[in-house]
């Protein structure tokens, strides 16, 4: 019998195109200081879906910015890839907000942290759930005035009609919850977990819905009700 291939072997020139996108993407010019966004040295981003859904938040405060958001997108080793939180090809956009002159490692930890916190709460108002992937909460904290950020595409368009197609990312999203509540059954977790899989399920069952209502709209009077 022939090897079950992975998602990488499935299609490794899509998977190099996609690398280099989101490299595009974190060499992108930081209007404000003319420097590379991913090169920032501290930061908080947010991934948004095919939808403009705000899905995952995130900050680092030990790596360069494009350091820790390659590793989320190229299937590096992330708790929340690992976790199957986060599903890298669902990302179509990235926000970034760099910083770039926090002096130590105190004020760091004190900015970004009150910086995840404002990004997270825009986050959550902005989304139609209310809620992101994150299996964690920021720590409640005050917020911060952000400096300009940049939000860019990491999906070329020769290839993003594919991956988001809606079939396909039904497909991909079910996989994504079967894995995640495979991974809950077999361990203790925490409740955060347990809620991330939650707004996956809702997530797919809005995705199915507005599906099903375009192929039966598509279908017209052919549709037969089982």
């Amino acid at each position: 019998m022939a090897k079950k291939r992975t998602k990488k072997e499935l299609s490794p020139n899509r998977v190099r195109v996609l690398y280099e996108a989101v490299k595009a993407a974190l060499d992108t010019k930081d209007e404000e200081s003319g420097r590379k966004v991913g090169d920032a040295p501290h930061g908080v981003y947010a991934f948004f879906d095919y939808d403009g859904e705000p899905i995952y938040v995130g900050q680092t405060k030990e790596d360069k910015m494009r350091v820790r958001i390659r590793r989320h997108l190229t299937n590096q080793r992330t708790d929340a890839v690992a976790m199957r939180v986060l599903d890298p090809y669902e990302v179509a956009e990235i926000e970034m907000w760099p910083f770039w002159d926090i002096s130590s490692k105190a004020e760091a930890k004190e900015i970004l942290n009150r910086a995840e916190y404002t990004v997270y709460q825009m986050a959550i108002a902005n989304s139609e759930f209310k809620a992101v992937l994150n299996e964690k909460e920021p720590e409640e904290s005050t917020t911060i005035a952000l400096p300009e950020s940049t939000r860019v595409s990491i999906v070329p368009e020769d290839i993003r009609q594919e991956l988001s197609h809606p079939d396909t990312r039904v497909a991909r999203r079910a996989r994504t919850i079967a894995e995640l509540a495979r991974i809950i059954s077999e361990r203790q977790v925490n409740p955060g977990l347990r809620k991330t899989l939650l707004v996956q399920a809702q997530r797919l069952q809005r995705l199915a819905s507005e599906r099903y209502k375009e192929v039966r709209g598509e279908a017209g009077d052919n549709f037969e009700d089982s």
